[in-house]
């Protein structure tokens, strides 16, 4: 299933849906994100988020909870179930069909490494994960929720490493497609 997930990754990742992506994404970090980190800021009083946070403990994310009172709290799991559901998405396309429009300038088909287009695809699930406990941690508050609590910032640890991850991957195999290129040209 991961090979055939891959492969069709491939076959719809042209350059033109590659630029779309990235267009999409940055039309949504410029206009979307900011607006979004504008009204959690007005609704709790703070910019402190578990979702831009990279590290943080259970503790941490009850004391942000404590901080955002009632209000921010409901605001808070209004936008982890309205716009974060389709930023998780929207960052996933444009890092898959960046990877894979890449990768298939610069790997062979049979290369294990172009596998590396699924790589976002677990940014993105843990991303939903992390939504999934922390808002439930906000909505429960101020009762503890146990397990769900030390998993939220697990959750969002590991998010980051996958994101990350899957930058790197992107800015690697365009690293070794120019120089592929440059080689050509000489």
């Amino acid at each position: 299933m991961w090979k055939w997930t891959s492969n069709w990754f491939f076959k719809i990742s042209s350059g033109r849906v590659a630029l779309a992506a990235l267009v999409i994404f940055l039309l949504f970090t410029a206009l979307v994100l900011p607006d979004q980190a504008a009204k959690l800021e007005t609704a709790t009083g703070i910019r402190e988020s578990p979702d831009t946070s990279f590290i943080y403990s259970a503790n941490d994310l009850y004391q942000m909870a404590d901080a955002y009172g009632a209000e921010g709290r409901a605001a808070y799991i209004r936008a982890r179930f309205s716009f974060d559901l389709v930023f998780p998405l929207v960052f996933t396309f444009f890092l898959v069909t960046a990877i894979s429009w890449v990768y298939a300038h610069v790997f062979p088909t049979e290369s294990a490494w172009r596998h590396a287009n699924l790589v976002p695809l677990s940014g993105m699930v843990f991303d939903y994960l992390e939504n999934l406990s922390a808002s439930l941690v906000m909505l429960r508050y101020p009762q503890r929720t146990a397990v769900v609590d030390w998993l939220a910032p697990v959750f969002t640890l590991i998010k980051w490493v996958f994101i990350s991850v899957s930058v790197l991957l992107l800015v690697a195999g365009f690293l070794q497609w120019m120089r592929a290129k440059k080689e050509v040209d000489l």
